[in-house]
């Protein structure tokens, strides 16, 4: 088959996949699980033919997949791809361009100073912040805290990057108790221990409590989350980055998905006093709905982050007139993550970002009161688009929530979160209408009656 005819064919099996969601269940079923043995072949001795390869993987994997992509999966704040960013990441991907450099991918690394310009401006961030397009926000929290590395000890005449933590002096980390697992998973990454962290009490949303903040000394890191995986509640940011003011604390802010609610006039007041920290975490493949990966660090002294990031090599064509993608990442080869970001921020604007937002967290809203209205107990403030749902005691919630998943109207995941097994129902797709969650909750009801002992 021409290359022609076997993009064309990709295409159309591509659509023909999305155009299919809303007929099917979310999860896949165990006899398409089962299917996935076709793969498991010997390694062809020769070439195989290329359109063969693309039915089977068609034929085998489509039905296998979890409808993510769709308006009915709530789980893991997984927003579907607007489809803008996935064709721009189809043609991004057809240009495969090694956006490291500005000389030899001028066209993607440029696209990349214009989404990033944008970002800064429509979430409320300082206009001269550096960033680094990440995988996601694991890697955002790594990266930015790599910065935040660089700088503290820097104050106190030590380079890091060249003489590393064997002899440094000791870096003071605060976080909430309830930050995200990456959050921890990258201190332990950057050698500043996983569990050798001031952890601070959190209140009963999970935010972390301003009165118990310890008194700063010496080069210290604080971490901050902007969305409680759970609740979606906010630490109060603005009060944390007012308290470490002049002590020469680096505040950082995990905001995977939470730093979009500066995006939304109803939900801004969530993120005041966000743009006193030092650098910020996001993804954009969460609530911007671009495809997977995407995620961003964001740093406001962009020397720290480069004195973190970049290399350089004889063989490299460095532009220093220009802003080189990867001075700013972990990595050097990469995708041009930015062409889906740039896509979708000129495609929606800043009104059809806000609009977006708005309605996943009127929808959040409107699964708790009908879920509540129906005997469920929500065990969070509704601030976001977070969810969280008790159908009982923890047994019954867990078999309520693996029925749900099994019928397959809706998919959304289990949890537990102070103590309480509940299901965590996250809103952030742009496809999501509220006749979809109608539809979820009406499914989520009959089934949770289904398994519930009569009253």
């Amino acid at each position: 088959m021409a290359t022609n005819d076997l993009l064309r064919d990709a295409a159309e099996r591509a659509i023909r996949y999305l155009e299919g969601l809303d007929a099917r269940g979310v999860a896949p079923t165990p006899a398409a699980i089962s299917g996935l043995e076709r793969f498991d072949e010997p390694l062809p001795a020769g070439p195989s033919d290329p359109a063969a390869t693309l039915r089977l993987l068609d034929e085998v994997g489509s039905p296998a997949t979890t409808a993510m992509a769709g308006a009915r999966f709530f789980g893991f704040v997984i927003g579907g791809s607007l489809p803008v960013t996935l064709a721009s990441n189809w043609l991004a991907g057809a240009w495969d361009q090694n956006t490291g450099l500005y000389r030899p991918t001028p066209g993607t690394a440029h696209l990349e100073q214009v989404a990033l310009r944008w970002l800064l401006e429509i979430l409320r961030l300082p206009p001269g912040c550096g960033a680094g397009f990440v995988t996601g926000a694991t890697v955002a929290n790594f990266t930015a805290l790599a910065a935040a590395r660089h700088a503290v000890l820097a104050r106190g005449g030590w380079n890091v990057e060249a003489d590393g933590l064997f002899g440094a002096p000791p870096i003071t980390v605060v976080i909430g108790s309830e930050a995200h697992p990456s959050v921890t998973k990258s201190l332990g990454l950057l050698g500043l221990g996983r569990t050798r962290v001031v952890a601070v009490p959190v209140d009963g949303q999970g935010r972390l409590r301003a009165e118990a903040f310890p008194d700063v000394v010496g080069p210290t890191i604080v971490c901050l989350q902007a969305g409680n995986v759970n609740t979606g509640a906010f630490d109060p940011i603005g009060a944390i980055c007012r308290r470490v003011e002049g002590t020469g604390a680096w505040v950082h802010v995990d905001g995977a998905f939470g730093l979009w609610a500066a995006a939304a006039p109803s939900r801004a007041h969530l993120t005041a006093g966000i743009e006193r920290a030092d650098s910020w975490a996001t993804d954009a493949h969460k609530w911007l709905n671009v495809p997977y990966d995407c995620g961003l660090a964001l740093v406001r002294d962009p020397h720290a982050l480069k004195a973190a990031m970049a290399i350089t090599a004889e063989y490299l064509p460095t532009q220093n007139d220009q802003r080189n993608p990867a001075d700013f990442t972990p990595e050097l080869s990469r995708r041009a993550r930015g062409v889906e970001v740039w896509a979708a921020l000129r495609a929606l604007g800043r009104e059809g970002v806000a609009e977006l937002i708005e309605r996943n967290c009127a929808q959040a809203r409107r699964f708790a009161e009908r879920l509540a209205a129906a005997g469920g107990e929500i065990l969070n403030e509704v601030v976001l688009n977070q969810v969280l749902v008790a159908f009982g005691d923890a047994a019954t919630t867990k078999r309520v929530i693996e029925a749900i998943q099994a019928e397959g109207t809706c998919w959304a995941g289990i949890t537990v979160w102070q103590g309480r097994t509940a299901m965590r129902i996250s809103v952030s797709s742009w496809a999501t209408t509220d006749a979809d969650v109608d539809r979820s909750v009406e499914a989520m009801i009959r089934v949770a009656r289904g398994v519930l002992p009569p009253r």
